[in-house]
């Protein structure tokens, strides 16, 4: 990310979100996204890059915006244990300090994936018992360490295909369906207060993956395993954010399991107009309005903050503006439709 783009400060942003966006209620325009959705019971919150707290306005919109940050890489195992038994936990060290400091949730993420593995793990030619054990003993060792300051962990990221069938992962190749209960079990021996989800994409609509969800936590809940939540990623296409992601919070809640957000963005195919920007706002608005309205939805976190940090133009050709700041550090009609969609009438 170039300096240029980090000189805006937030004062000047302030004035551009009063000269871009209609007027509402005083309390919608004294608002930062946080204290929104504290008024609603509710957090907001995005993925952040410690790599970027030098920059001080990245530093300050993060501090003043946002009520619970998400590492978006600091607490990967490739990152944290590149090499078996050396570990790196500068990034997400200095994530959790920023949150103390600023009196943040913190969401960790990930503690099992099948992705950003490191290539000792990945090449180790293991046999299913090793990697039973490793992936225990990479649960304690990370979940262990910040015992106390993490307020949920998404403990298994994305276990199943678009088609509701299983992953095939290292964990499941080596030890099947069962992986998620043993990682489960071993997140809450390593911090019994840490609430613990399950974390996917494409789940936000009714279809076979989402079912493919729901049959796990269910029959995780009547197993006795220690799942407390799910987290609906939420990535869309503007204008195509579904319809019944309501329905769906609800469902999930019916289990006895709280429901988040954790990864929401929306993106434009660009040039962003203002008619894209204004489909965007709606959409933002819907997917809190779906949160307000299912009492056991805990909140949303957006997956990065500023679209100069945005991973979908490197992943969706075309695409971009997905996040509620611009590249300038300059609100979109995004957020006022957040702050009011918290704020205002159900």
């Amino acid at each position: 990310m170039q300096g240029s783009l980090m000189k805006p400060v937030l004062a000047a942003a302030a004035l551009a979100l009063a000269a871009s966006v209609p007027a509402f209620s005083s309390r919608a325009d004294e608002a930062t996204l946080g204290s929104a959705a504290a008024s609603a019971g509710r957090y907001f919150g995005g993925a952040l890059d410690p790599g970027a707290f030098d920059e001080r306005p990245y530093r300050e919109l993060a501090a003043t915006q946002l009520t619970c940050v998400t590492p978006e890489n600091a607490m990967k195992w490739g990152l944290v244990e590149p090499l078996r038994g050396e570990f790196d936990w500068k990034g997400a060290d200095a994530l959790v300090a920023f949150a103390k400091a600023n009196g943040q949730k913190i969401r960790g993420h990930t503690l099992v994936w099948h992705s950003q593995l490191p290539l000792w793990l990945i090449n180790g030619s293991f046999r299913p018992d090793e990697l039973k054990d490793l992936m225990v003993a990479h649960i304690m060792e990370e979940a262990g360490r910040y015992k106390g300051a993490i307020y949920s962990w998404d403990v298994v990221n994305e276990p199943f295909t678009d088609d509701g069938q299983w992953r095939r992962s290292i964990w499941y190749d080596a030890m099947g369906p069962d992986y998620v209960a043993i990682a489960l079990k071993a997140a809450r021996a390593a911090d019994p207060a840490a609430k613990l989800y399950l974390n996917d994409y494409n789940v936000e609509t009714s279809g076979p993956k989402m079912r493919a969800l729901y049959d796990l936590v269910a029959s995780l809940k009547r197993a006795g395993a220690p799942v407390d939540g799910v987290g609906l990623q939420s990535h869309f296409v503007s204008g195509a954010a579904p319809k019944d992601i309501q329905s769906v919070m609800e469902e999930f809640a019916g289990l006895g399991v709280a429901v988040a957000v954790t990864e929401l963005d929306l993106r434009i195919r660009l040039p962003a107009d203002d008619k894209a920007l204004a489909t965007q706002a709606a959409d933002y608005a819907s997917v809190v309005r779906a949160c307000r309205a299912t009492p056991r939805c805990v909140g949303v976190t957006t997956w990065g903050v500023t679209d100069d940090r945005s991973w979908i133009p490197s992943f969706f050709s075309g695409y971009g503006a997905a996040l509620p700041f611009d590249e300038a550090y300059r609100p979109k009609p995004a957020v006022a439709a957040i702050t009011q969609a918290w704020i205002g009438p159900p």
